[in-house]
């Protein structure tokens, strides 16, 4: 995501006309559209080693286990790894 906010920033600065990154205006836009490239680049490297996949299975783990947390106390049962007995 930080690509992506880094590319608008460039466009937006070399649309207004307020920098200019390089005398010849191919190589300019290069270097201005290069922060998309690399997001794409990352977004595809994150789905192939399964990086997406591992962070929302993480994130459905922990929400099961506070609801699991919040049901069992609704119920009166022990919080898991409280010590007292009743």
């Amino acid at each position: 995501m930080a690509f992506v906010v880094i590319g608008v920033l460039l466009v937006v600065l070399r649309l207004g006309g307020w920098v200019q990154f390089h005398k010849d205006d191919v190589w300019a836009w290069a270097i201005v559209l290069s922060p998309f490239g690399l997001a794409a680049l990352w977004w595809w490297w994150a789905d192939i080693t399964g990086l997406t996949q591992r962070k929302a299975m993480a994130s459905l783990d922990a929400k099961k286990a506070a609801r699991r947390a919040q049901q069992m106390e609704a119920l009166g049962q022990l919080r898991p790894g409280d010590k007292r007995r009743r």
